[in-house]
């Protein structure tokens, strides 16, 4: 089913727009297992059969909230990344300006970020309408690989991943095949970086570093920096307010 194409019908039906606006209220308000159409329409002030009419079932409604929620944080990625190559940016600072976009639209939508990378919902299963709007994060951060390697970027790795490919054909296709010496093992560095970032983002959304760390922004591109390397990639970060004066404490 095409959710982003479900809008009003003009005929008195409640339009599915409202209705999965009403939705994220209360995703964040009770969080998605609670969600049921029944709170939606009373939310809405609408009958449920109005709410039943875009969305039989609570499970359409959810799976139409976390294709939203794919599609828009993937769209903040797409364009940061439009804007950093617009601008002649290396590899490094794209990688850098596309996590810090998924990363706004996180704090920007926390319980749609809950949604899509917190706890499963008890009794529910995405169907495979998600893939495609799930896969638009890794395929952002795969093609800045690629294109870093294309490019000469890429540092070849010191200890290289022993053994057969460990990844399924699918994650080799996205990234438009697997490379070669001296990068066989890049693509499971890949998915490294992305469980990296996704894990960085939900220690910081979910506020388990916020009383150990002192800056989580400054913090957060560190550690991007950091996982980049895994890669073989160098991520350009600015010289903090003070330390190239010396500056203490």
């Amino acid at each position: 089913m095409d959710y982003s194409a479900m809008s009003s019908t003009g005929d008195g039906q409640t339009p599915t727009a409202a209705v999965k606006d009403v939705a994220r209220r209360q995703l964040v308000e009770v969080g998605a297992s609670a969600l049921s159409l029944e709170a939606v329409a009373r939310g809405g002030g609408w009958a449920l059969a109005e709410v039943e009419a875009a969305f039989p079932h609570r499970d359409d409604l959810l799976t139409a909230l976390v294709v939203d929620a794919y599609d828009a944080s993937g769209a903040a990625m797409e364009q940061a990344d439009r804007a950093a190559v617009e601008a002649g940016a290396p590899a490094g600072a794209r990688l850098l300006a596309v996590t810090r976009a998924l990363r706004q639209w996180a704090f920007d939508h926390p319980a749609e970020f809950t949604l899509i990378y917190g706890s499963p919902v008890p009794g529910y299963h995405a169907p495979q309408d998600t893939v495609g709007p799930a896969s638009r994060t890794p395929a952002v951060l795969a093609g800045i690989v690629r294109s870093a390697l294309e490019a000469g970027e890429l540092t070849p790795p010191r200890r290289p991943v022993p053994g057969p490919p460990l990844l399924l054909p699918a994650a080799t296709e996205l990234f438009g095949g697997a490379p070669g010496a001296p990068f066989p093992d890049l693509l499971e560095r890949g998915i490294v970086l992305w469980s990296n970032l996704i894990g960085l983002l939900v220690f910081q959304v979910f506020s388990r570093t916020h009383d150990s760390v002192r800056d989580e922004a400054a913090f957060f591109d560190y550690a991007v920096a950091v996982a980049a390397e895994s890669v073989g990639l160098v991520v350009p970060l600015e010289e903090p307010a003070g330390q190239a004066a010396g500056a203490t404490g």
